[in-house]
């Protein structure tokens, strides 16, 4: 006997929900706050738009500018206390 034969399916044991994809989903989503499509609540960036949701979840920026030039003045009067 095939394992799909229908004599060997229990149709007691079988729930009609579980396990067959109807086109509806039953995930919770929430709109993109970038472009309002529909995405899973989960969800990092939007599959559609390519944003992050939240800035949370973003990658870190470049350094300001101020920053760095910060740095490197205070990396130069380092040098120049050493050499002076």
């Amino acid at each position: 006997m095939a394992y799909h034969d229908r004599e060997d399916y229990d149709n007691e044991d079988c729930d009609d929900d579980e396990g067959f994809d109807d086109g509806e989903e039953d995930e919770p989503t929430v709109s993109c706050p970038h472009c309002g499509r529909q995405i899973h609540e989960d969800a990092q960036r939007c599959p559609y738009c390519d944003q992050y949701i939240s800035t949370e979840d973003a990658p870190d920026g470049p350094k300001p500018w101020w920053i760095i030039l910060g740095a490197i003045l205070c990396l130069l009067l380092v040098l120049g206390w050493l050499w002076g």
